[in-house]
């Protein structure tokens, strides 16, 4: 039988590697490790990359196996979920992860100018509903920019068509520059061996759907400093799909 929540949390509060500043937290203390996550934790120089919405955290620890020479930071507000990848890299010994505990509307708190290389979106909840909660609208493009490096990589690994739909909508309404896209990962030939290993990394709830027959889409594009974003204005069929807690708005077909 798996730990209860309350467990859970007792765990993280001693935990070297994770760091709770949820929004009632983080809006009265100052984030110290702000601009010294790399001094302060990680005690190297390497590149920091973000997962957002880790979840279970198995991409932030799956990503950190494969490359020790990165440092990678899973953020989620679900802390009975980013437990699991917490323990899992205390018990193997792995010294470049960490994982924050906070909302991502404020993640822009907790990270200083150019302090990001890249950022991972994995099976984000594709909220059909408020294009302005989705991770990929401008209004967080606009928040990343506070710390991603200017042209930093954003990486979109998602279940969901309409999610993948606005934001290629949104990246193509930018002229942002994309790097890679496929809408059916696991189908598409000619992928470089790397990269086939790195987006071969599975989290749960992936290899559900994966088994249930639906495509799983990725990109990847550039996030420049400079311009001002903008949304697109375009209709799109909502996912006739009921994924994981996530389900279809009924009375609607489409949204923007």
């Amino acid at each position: 039988m798996g730990k209860g929540k309350l467990a859970k949390f007792a765990d993280m509060e001693r935990y070297e590697n994770v760091f709770q500043y949820p929004f009632s937290v983080a809006d009265n203390v100052p984030f110290e490790m702000k601009g010294r996550w790399r001094e302060m934790y990680f005690k190297n120089d390497n590149p920091i990359v973000l997962e957002l919405g880790c979840g279970k955290g198995e991409y932030t620890v799956g990503l950190a196996k494969l490359f020790p020479n990165i440092n990678f930071i899973g953020v989620d507000i679900k802390g009975a979920r980013m437990w699991t990848g917490a323990t899992q890299a205390l018990e193997e010994g792995l010294k470049n992860v960490a994982f924050l505990r906070t909302n991502i509307e404020i993640i822009d708190r907790f990270f200083a100018p150019g302090e990001v290389s890249e950022i991972w979106l994995t099976f984000s909840d594709p909220q059909m509903k408020n294009p302005r909660k989705r991770l990929t609208s401008t209004f967080f493009m606009n928040r990343y920019r506070h710390f991603l490096k200017d042209g930093g990589v954003v990486h979109l690994k998602t279940d969901s068509n309409f999610l993948f739909t606005y934001t290629t909508y949104m990246v193509e309404r930018n002229a942002l520059p994309v790097l890679f896209r496929t809408e059916d990962l696991y189908h598409t030939e000619g992928i470089d061996a790397q990269i086939q290993t790195i987006l071969g990394i599975q989290t749960y709830y992936e290899s559900q759907w994966i088994e249930r027959g639906l495509n799983i889409r990725y990109m990847k594009f550039r996030l420049p400093q400079e311009g001002e974003l903008a949304e697109p204005d375009i209709e799109i069929p909502l996912d006739d799909y009921r994924s994981y807690k996530r389900p279809k708005r009924s009375g609607l077909e489409t949204s923007k």
